[in-house]
Formats: structure tokens, sequence, C-alpha cells
């Protein structure tokens, strides 16, 4: 017996397939009538076999609605923000998460965790063994099987909640869920009458105000027979706590149970208001056909053809994970009316938000292609991103949920820019611009907004290396974030900024060492700082100089200028492609991840672990060698890419890597957002077709003859298309990969 057992606790009584590899709707049959379709591609486990020291992907098997606030998923593991492993044998419950990355961290999260038998509270040792063939997890819905406590439960997910049908044994006289806050002060209450639980939980990893608190209500379809509250993992008397990891456990008789649970960042009440908008009288059927139906709307934006399952599964896989992030974080009041709670001052405001999200990852394949396949949920994301900024003061960098810094670069410069370029309208592009303008012309005011070391920036033409670290990745990355807000100042009439910032844009070639042929630091004085070209760490972010020296996305053609012209621009990328991947851990001083994964890929020095080498392959098609790019192209997407839970080379990044995959097996890149076009490469599949919302749909095939894409039969000799066109519609011919 354990020692909760020895405590208070309030009795009431009432009166009178194969999962390792992919989600199936076999089961179908417990929850209404089902076609998996596209559903039956996705493995939420892809990327999930992950650890602090090696990384497959560092994402979590999560079951949400697009973009929905509530995720989740299932913990196998407690104490960091790497809570669930693929190869782990027993869960410890389905946690409610917010969490965009480990490396982040969770906030606003709970556990949820049916029991039978005594009551064991910590959650290391009340954890469950399941069987994955008993298993269903899809992106719509998760049935596990406890086979410790043979309980079966299945929950299907709202935008802001969850149902549960948790199914005990009969006769087994203690049936229990666990309701538990994972970090931080927290708050639980059990409303026995109201058969409901009702709590908050302060718990996060930063970049929040003193107020925040994720809220939340539960309510169950039986009556509550015995119930008790904790804290700390520690049982206390009464049915109300609050302290450290304060949460509630209720019992019911035997037989199924409907949990119904909703969140919100504003308030219980709001929390209540959201469970019976989402939620009250909806059964487990109807509400997983409605989540099953929002993600074959959107992975239905691409229907691709091939013979190859593996592929078709990774492709379908990776689409799904680019529709996660950003997560929604607004609600709808009363009235109907979309509002939000702050991240930045506290405060509730009208309109939408968008949170977790890091920019320096995220800007490059992520949302191009969410402006290219859903433009009017980008639209509704830039305005979200504009209140961060009216609110804030500043655009985000890394937002979780408000502002954390994180990476080097202002790249909410290159979203809005690239979005604008697409021709998505419904917001304000002159508050776009401002926000624009004051990360790129004015000094922050304090930690973790606009640019770091801009004094210096706007004297030298560079960082120095001698006054901050990671300098020439920073340099690199201020003189592209010009470049993206130049386009805007331009657009808008803004030509004396427009000058400026064009011209701010050409400071990458400050960094330019001739003789060693890389971009190095340089110190205040205009020396060069000390060089090693595997040297990782000092002036370069997340790599060395073989991996930042290609980050001039805005000037290719000056690149390989300054590289000495076109065949030994192409010397350069073959030796960036057949260089062993040695490395010297540098200012890191340890090995870190990312390091380990390049040198186990064994692809030479291009690093597809990591985003700053993101985008060298195409500049092969852009020093017209479209040949080499179709071939390292394919190598990456069939040797570095795969459905299973070792499925990625590196981090996904919130949707990153995953549109880099999607991109790349269409024949399609945005090497520069912000210019409005996308280059060309080969398709991997027999067809594509893009249905983008709103839009006409694209066709992709392979050319009949010869290597010239073409556009609804025009040649595209440059190799690049504008979006607009595309998004007009119509037949891209490109090679096959």
């Amino acid at each position: 017996m354990s020692s909760a057992d020895n405590h208070v606790i309030r009795e009431f009584r009432s009166p009178g397939g194969r999962q390792d590899l992919l989600p199936s709707d076999r089961d179908g049959k417990e929850c209404g009538a089902l076609s998996p379709g596209l559903l039956s591609e996705v493995n939420i486990l892809s990327g999930t076999a992950s650890t602090f020291e090696l990384s497959h992907g560092n994402t979590l098997p999560i079951v949400a609605r697009p973009f929905g606030m509530a995720h989740w998923a299932m913990q196998t593991r407690d104490g960091t923000g790497f809570f669930f492993h693929a190869e782990d044998p027993k869960v410890q419950g389905i946690r409610l998460t917010h969490q965009p990355s480990p490396w982040m961290g969770d906030y606003g999260s709970l556990l949820l965790m049916p029991q039978t038998g005594p009551i064991v509270l910590a959650a290391d040792q009340r954890g469950s063994c399941i069987r994955r063939e008993d298993s269903v997890l899809g992106p719509d819905f998760m049935k596990l099987r406890l086979l410790r406590y043979q309980v079966t439960c299945e929950m299907t997910p709202t935008e802001r909640g969850a149902l549960f049908v948790l199914d005990f044994p009969r006769g087994a006289g203690r049936n229990r869920l666990i309701i538990e806050p994972q970090k931080g002060d927290s708050e639980a209450t059990v409303l026995v009458n109201e058969r409901r639980v009702v709590g908050l939980t302060r718990g996060n990893s930063g970049g929040v105000p003193a107020n925040f608190a994720c809220y939340f209500a539960i309510e169950f379809d039986r009556p509550v027979v015995r119930a008790g509250t904790f804290v700390a993992g520690k049982p206390t008397d009464g049915l109300h706590a609050s302290g450290d990891r304060a949460g509630a456990f209720v019992e019911f008789e035997g037989g199924s149970v409907e949990v119904r649970i909703a969140t919100s960042f504003i308030s219980i009440a709001q929390a209540r208001l959201n469970l019976d908008r989402e939620l009250a009288g909806r059964s487990l059927p109807e509400l997983r056909q409605e989540a099953a139906a929002a993600w074959r709307e959107v992975l239905a934006r691409i229907e691709i053809e091939t013979g190859n399952a593996e592929w078709r599964r990774t492709f379908y896989g990776c689409l799904y994970r680019c529709f996660l992030f950003p997560r929604m974080f607004h609600e709808f009041d009363a009235g109907g009316n979309m509002v939000h709670y702050s991240p930045c001052d506290g405060n509730v405001h009208a309109g939408p938000l968008y949170t977790d999200t890091g920019f320096w990852d995220t800007y490059r394949t992520q949302f191009p292609l969410l402006n290219l396949l859903d433009r009017p949920r980008s639209a509704e994301m830039i305005e979200g991103f504009l209140n961060f900024y009216r609110e804030g003061g500043w655009l985000s960098q890394w937002s979780s949920p408000g502002p954390r810094g994180g990476m080097v670069g202002t790249h909410a410069e290159a979203v809005l820019a690239h979005a604008m370029a697409s021709g998505i309208t419904g917001f304000d592009r002159e508050t776009a611009y401002a926000a624009m303008r004051r990360d790129c012309m004015e000094i922050p005011d304090r930690a973790k907004v606009g640019r770091e070391g801009l004094r210096d920036y706007l004297e030298l033409g560079y960082v120095p290396a001698d006054s901050m670290r990671q300098s020439a990745s920073i340099t690199l990355d201020y003189a592209y974030d010009d470049y993206c807000a130049a386009t805007v100042a331009e657009a808008l009439g803004h030509k004396k900024d427009a000058e400026i910032l064009y011209r701010r844009s050409q400071n990458y070639r400050n960094l330019w060492d001739t003789e060693s042929g890389f971009m190095r630091g340089r110190n205040r004085d205009g020396s060069w700082a000390p060089f090693d070209p595997f040297e990782w760490g000092g002036p370069y972010v997340e790599g060395g100089p073989w991996q930042s020296t290609w980050a001039v996305p805005h000037d290719p053609q000056g690149l390989i200028a300054l590289a000495g012209g076109r065949e030994k621009f192409l010397a350069k990328l073959e030796a960036l492609l057949a260089t062993p991947p040695h490395f010297h851990a540098g200012t890191y001083t340890v090995e870190i991840h990312e390091m380990t994964e390049m040198a186990l890929a064994d692809f030479g020095q291009y690093a597809h672990s990591n985003q700053p080498v993101h985008g060298a392959l195409w500049l092969y098609t852009l020093a017209k060698a479209p040949e080499k790019n179709r071939h390292f192209v394919r190598r990456v997407l069939t040797e570095l890419y795969s459905s299973g839970p070792r499925g990625f080379c590196g981090d996904e990044d919130n949707g990153e890597m995953s549109a880099w995959y999607v991109f790349g097996a269409l024949g399609l890149f945005p090497f520069c957002p912000g210019n409005g076009r996308l280059v060309t490469g080969g398709l991997l599949f027999d067809r594509a077709l893009i249905r983008p919302a709103g839009s006409p749909e694209i066709l992709v095939r392979t050319l009949a003859e010869g290597t010239i894409p073409k556009f609804n039969g025009r040649p595209q000799p440059d190799f690049e298309i504008r979006i607009r066109d595309l998004l007009e519609g119509g037949t891209l011919e490109v090679p096959a990969l």
C-alpha cells in the first residue's frame, strides 16, 4: 500500500496495425468508419529516437489539429525536454505539451495517466508498458493499451483540448485518473458535484510575463467517487492544492469514462468556454472524424504519384510536420471574437497570435512552403507576428511563447518579405515595414530583441570578432536581413531606406578572405581573427567556415565572383561535399550533437543536420551546373531521410527540415526567401499535384526531353520561377532526379 493510501482521501458515492512503422485506421470500427487515405502514410514516431547526444529529429509523436494550441504526446521519461523516446517500453502518461524543441523546453504542460489499484504518484514509478501492435498512433488519434493497469486509453484532439475515453477493467475497484502539471507553481481543484477538475500551471522555460498561466478545465461523464490532491508528488488534505506541481486524482467505478479537457492562456472561465465550444456533447467518433478531416485537407494540398512506398511515407510524414508549428495562441471569447493572451505584455488583446517558432530555422523552407500551400493561414500568421510587435515593441526572433532570443539574425524580415513577394495580403504592410525597420536601424533597448552588435555593424560594416562571438554568422545574417527589408522598403516607396539597406546587404563582402577562400571573422581593427577551416564556433554559429561561407542567398552571383568565377566556385562546392567530415570542437569545447551528426552522415563537410548549408546545393544550379544539384539532392532525399524513428539526420526544427524534403522532392526550392522566386531542381516522383488553398492547381511532371524546366510550355532558362506566376496554376516540367 502506497503512502497515499494512509492519507486522507475524500470518497464520494453517487445516487441511483503495428505502429512502430505506420499509424493505422484498422480500429476505425470503434470510432466510426474512416477511410485511412493519406493519414495512413504518416508515422508520428518519425524522428523520435533522439537523445541529447544524437538527434534523429528531436521530434515528438504529436497528436493535434493542424497548428493546434494544444499538442498531445506520450511521455516515457521525465525531467528534461527529451521526454519521449521511441524505444522506451513504458509510458508515464499522455502529456499536454507546448514544447517546440527540447532545447527550448516546455510550458503549460500537464500529464494525464489512467491507473488502477494502489495509487502511485511518482511518474518514474507509475509507468506502464505497451505493445506497439496494440497501439494506434496518428495525427488525429491515439490508442494505447496500458498492460500494467489493463486500461485502454483512446484520445482525439481539438484545437485547444482533447477527448479521452478510458476503458477501465470491470471489477478492478479503484479506477483512477492522475492529473499532474509537469513543472512550476500550479493549482488544482476537484469540483465533485460538477464532475470537473479545474486548475492552472505557471510552469514555463522562460519568455513569459509574471502573470503567465495555462488554465485547464476537465469534465467527466461519470460521477467521481473518490478524489484527492497532491503537491510535488506528495498527497495533501482536501480537494484544492497549490504549490509546486500541484495536481489531482479522481476515481470512478468500473467501466468506460469519457474525459473532456480544454485549455486556455486567458482564464479558467475561458478554458470552460473552450470546452463547451469544442467538446460539449461531442463523441469520440465525431471528433476523430473532424480531426482526421482537418489533416486530410492539409495533407491533400500535395498529391504525389510514386511506386516507392518508403518515399511516399517519408513525404507525407514530412508534410505533417510542416503543419504543426507555429501554434495558434489565440482563442475566441463568448462573443466569438478572436482574442489572445500576450506573452509580451501579459494583457489580453484582440486578434490572432502565433508562437513557437524560431525564425533562424523556419524562414528558410517552412514559411515559404506555407506561403505556397496555405496563403489565408499565412496571412493570419503574419498578422499574429505583427501583434507580437505591437505588444512587445519588437519582432520575434525565437518565440516560445514570448521572446526568447536564442539564435543569430532577425529573420522575421525574411518571413515578412517573402509573404509580400508571394502576393499574400490581409495584413498592414506599413506596420510590417515599421517593425522590420526597427530591427534594422535601432539599437535594442533590452536583451533577446533586435540586433545584438548593431552599433558596430553600422559603424564597421561587420560585427567584430574580438567583441562578439559568432560574429561572422551574425554579419552574414544581418546582410541578408537587410536585403529582405530593402525589398519591402522599395515596394512601399521608402526609396532612401531601400538604398541604405541594399548597400548594407553587401556587407557580406567585408568577411571574404580571398587567400583562404572562406568567410572569416574580422577584428575591430580590420585584421583577420585566428582561422582553422575545421574549427566550429568562434566567429561561426553551430558550424565552422565550411558550413557558413555559403550564406549569401540574396547575391549568389556576387559570391561566385568573389570565389574567382564559376569554375573555381564549382570546385569549392565539390570540395564541400568531398572533404572528409573532420571537425574541431573549437569554442564549443565539447562535441555538440551537430558535429556528431555530420561525422556519422559521412557526406563531406555538407552538414545537412543543421540549417547553415541548407541552400548550398542549389548554388550548383545558380552556377549553371543543375545536373550536380539533382545528383546531390537525390542523395540527400534518399540517404538522409526516412519515415521511421531515426528519420532525420539532425534536428527537424519545427518543420524546416521537413519542408526541405518536400521542396527538394518536388523540384523547387526557396533559395532566397524574400525575392519572390523559387529555384527549380528535379522531381523525385512520377508526378505531383500541388493544390494551394485558394489558388489553381499546379501539376509537376518530368520533362519529356531536355533539361531546361518549362512552365506552361515556356522554357525557364534561368532555372527560376516567380511564385506569383506559379500560383496562377498550370504545368511545371522539370528533369527527373
